[in-house]
């Protein structure tokens, strides 16, 4: 062979070796792709076309007790601008006056959103219209898409603006329950409220969806789905009444309008369970545009404002002497003044000489009380009663950011003197002294107050219910219903209680007034004061305790006789109609009380659901809507009707036999069998009088309504006519109100005209 041959060979040999040994090396790599660092690659893989989506859960409705929502999601808008497109269209003034006028934007803001750029310089085609522009209503969106069509037909650029559908929280009666309700911020972070407190419950848990998509994001075909479902947030039905809430702020307005006060809070609560039936602060905030608010308007008073509260806590004195049976409603004292602890203490500048310990009550004298707590009761005993009512504690209401001021013992005799009379060393919250007032109405009972009433699972409809819970028994059965006798005579005495402006026709009444002096700089200014009044109603058998507080009002000589029952007032008759509470009506022997005036049902037929609640409301009739339609289309009892006291109307929304049966209890027969009637159901009657039970029964596709009839009295008030008490406490009833049954009678009926004016007496108390 010769050279020439060699050398091919041998590149022959060369050339194949090399073609082995890539053949090789791939070979390998191939092998420590798919075998060794397998996994490796996989999960990369798997990153590259791996898509999450998140399903957001639904947060939790809020509604009140009657099912009207306070609270939900519903749907939302934010508006975002394409520079990139504003710029090759030339509309940047026209897009910038546009949406100045529709979002009230500045000018320069807009402009800024509209020539933003990437970090390269390059503009961007997305950029959000922030806040104006985020979470919109369903009304401003429909203007924006119209100016969106316009720049459409003119400059063929639609899309330089953009709407991106979302959620957002939404509270349909606006600023109605306010501190109670807090809000979600634009970042969807719960402040204040029950939005915060229960937030855990309402918020959800988010869920998701992971599939498999190509470069484009075109999910594959047959691709593995994992599918994590959303937990929606839990609702919660609250204790409040959104028609006795309503009946509060707008008295609230009407006192302020007139008295121009620092703040204003009203609570009404149910005394037997605590829940409560309405809490509002003025000045409140609209937590649909609660940036407009300032900041002093998110403070809720009713627990967190610390104040010495004056002449209502001598509610707390009262009924430790009663308990201690050192209350002799008829023994003498001398009013005017006493000094303890080298301190003077007055009777707001009155003195009514020799008078009964229970005149002494009726006119609030501060001497009195002083004898009670300081002379009688003693500093560690008016202490404990302090103690027993929960002042200087918390009440565990479930809100945040309660408030509660420890109170110090009281050694010094000033100071004994001084908390006899809620002075000195006595610092409470509004809501403290509705828990210590409902213990005086509810026998004895101290008790959490709440505003959630039931927490339902919508994912499982499971339901959760709230009990009530006590505290502690504070005070006898006994002693709570002689103290209640008592304050029932403040308000019912025309002549000398203090409370008499809180009187109402065919009601009995409860309650103290107080006027507390604030401390400013280091003494007491008498320009400036705590005009509050406190009581239950009926007496008897209450349904509701409330409190009114108005902080220093613009006219120094009202008292909360004078500024804070007739607020009350209003508040309390409106709320006691609309539960269909029964009026007492006038007897033969109280010739000087005004009759019961009867109302007529008006027509309502044919006018909106809303129409025909706003006119029963500013009447004070209670009512009940039944179906889900907009009009009414019938009403019981039909117009022209004489109304009895606390009688509902019924306003048919849809002549329909699917409708919920409406709650009947405390119905008359007739008006019960009128009711079921409109709505088409069947009905059973066991018993006589009034309805006290109801159950719905179906078989296929009839319902039928059994109604349980008690008689009126025990209907209204629980009774069944046997003596309720036990033997020790039907003794201590019996001592504590020995020989004081008829005049205290005959001082309740005592009926005069109202002093126009305002006298030292009227004004309250220090």
């Amino acid at each position: 062979m010769g050279k020439t041959g060699k050398r091919i060979k041998l590149r022959t040999l060369l050339i194949g070796g090399i073609i082995t040994l890539f053949f090789l090396v791939l070979v390998g790599k191939v092998f420590w792709i798919q075998v060794v660092d397998a996994d490796t690659w996989k999960k990369h893989a798997l990153e590259l076309i791996d898509r999450t989506k998140i399903i957001s859960a639904k947060r939790g409705t809020i509604t009140d007790r009657n099912g009207d929502i306070l609270a939900k999601d519903a749907p939302a808008y934010t508006v975002a601008v394409n520079p990139k497109l504003i710029a090759e269209k030339e509309i940047e003034d026209e897009v910038v006056k546009g949406l100045h006028n529709l979002l009230g934007k500045d000018e320069a803001g807009l402009r800024e959103d509209i020539t933003s750029t990437k970090d390269d310089g390059e503009l961007r085609i997305y950029r959000e219209v922030r806040s104006e522009g985020y979470k919109i209503s369903q009304e401003l969106k429909d203007q924006v898409d119209e100016f969106r069509e316009k720049l459409d037909e003119e400059y063929g650029a639609k899309d330089a603006i953009v709407l991106m559908e979302a959620t957002k929280r939404f509270y349909p009666e606006n600023n109605l329950a306010s501190h109670v309700l807090g809000y979600l911020n634009k970042e969807d972070d719960p402040v204040y409220g029950l939005e915060l407190y229960y937030d855990e419950k309402l918020k959800g848990q988010d869920g998701k969806m992971v599939y498999q998509a190509d470069r484009k994001g075109v999910e594959i075909n047959n691709s593995t789905v994992e599918y994590t479902p959303a937990v929606n947030g839990k609702n919660l039905t609250l204790t409040i009444d959104d028609t006795i809430q309503f009946y509060i702020e707008e008295a609230m307005k009407k006192a302020v309008d007139q008295y121009d006060p620092i703040s204003m809070t009203v609570i009404a609560a149910d005394p037997n369970t605590m829940e409560i039936l309405g809490m509002a602060n003025m000045p409140n905030y609209n937590p649909n545009t609660y940036w407009e608010s300032e900041q002093e308007n998110f403070f809720n008073h009713a627990i967190q404002s610390i104040y010495e509260p004056g002449s209502t806590f001598k509610i707390v004195t009262l009924a430790g002497a009663v308990e201690e049976k050192l209350f002799n409603p008829n023994a003498t004292y001398e009013s005017g003044s006493v000094t303890v602890g080298g301190r003077t203490i007055s009777d707001v500048s009155r003195n009514w000489g020799t008078i009964t310990y229970l005149d002494g009550v009726k006119r609030s004298s501060n001497v009195a009380f002083v004898n009670l707590g300081y002379k009688m009761l003693g500093g560690e005993k008016l202490r404990s009663y302090i103690d027993k009512f929960g002042f200087g504690v918390k009440t565990g209401i479930d809100l945040p950011n309660e408030s509660a001021s420890p109170i110090r013992e009281l050694h010094y005799a000033a100071d004994i003197a001084a908390a006899s009379y809620g002075h000195g060393l006595v610092q409470v919250t509004p809501l403290q002294q509705v828990a210590a007032v409902s213990a005086i109405a509810n026998g004895g009972k101290l008790m959490v107050p709440h505003l959630v009433k039931e927490i339902t699972d919508p994912n499982t409809g499971e339901v959760e219910k709230v009990e009530p819970k006590v505290v502690r028994q504070a005070i006898s059965a006994s002693t709570s219903k002689t103290v209640s006798t008592y304050l029932e005579q403040v308000v019912a005495d025309r002549e000398k209680g203090s409370g008499r402006k809180a009187y109402i026709d065919g009601y009995r009444v409860a309650g103290k007034t107080g006027t507390a002096i604030k401390y400013v700089n280091g003494k007491y200014d008498h320009s400036k004061a705590v005009v509050s009044f406190i009581g239950f109603a009926p007496a008897d058998n209450p349904k509701i305790a409330m409190i009114v507080v108005i902080d220093q009002p613009n006219d120094p000589t009202v008292g909360g006789g004078t500024a804070a029952a007739p607020v009350f007032k209003e508040i309390m008759s409106k709320s006691l109609t609309y539960l269909g509470v029964p009026k007492e009506t006038a007897s033969k022997d109280d010739t000087d009380k005004s009759k019961v005036v009867s109302k007529k049902a008006p027509d309502l037929v044919g006018k909106s659901g809303k129409e025909a609640r706003s006119q029963l409301l500013e009447q004070g009739i209670a009512y009940e809507t039944l179906g889900k339609g907009s009009e009414v289309v019938k009403q019981y009892p039909e117009s022209g009707t004489a109304l009895q006291p606390g009688q509902r109307v019924y306003l048919l929304t849809e002549d329909s036999d699917t409708m919920e049966v409406p709650d009947l209890t405390g119905e008359s027969l007739r008006d019960a069998l009128e009711v079921l009637t409109l709505i088409k159901v069947g009905v059973k009657v066991e018993g006589e009088g009034f309805v006290s039970e109801q159950k719905v029964e179906v078989s296929g596709e009839q319902r039928t309504v059994v109604l349980t009839l008690k008689s009126a009295k025990e209907t209204v008030t629980g009774e069944t006519g046997e003596d309720v008490l036990s033997s020790d406490e039907a003794e201590d009833v019996n001592k504590s109100e020995a020989g004081t049954e008829n005049k205290e009678s005959a001082e309740s009926t005592v009926t005069e005209p109202e002093i126009s004016g305002t006298t030292a007496e009227e004004r309250g108390d220090n």
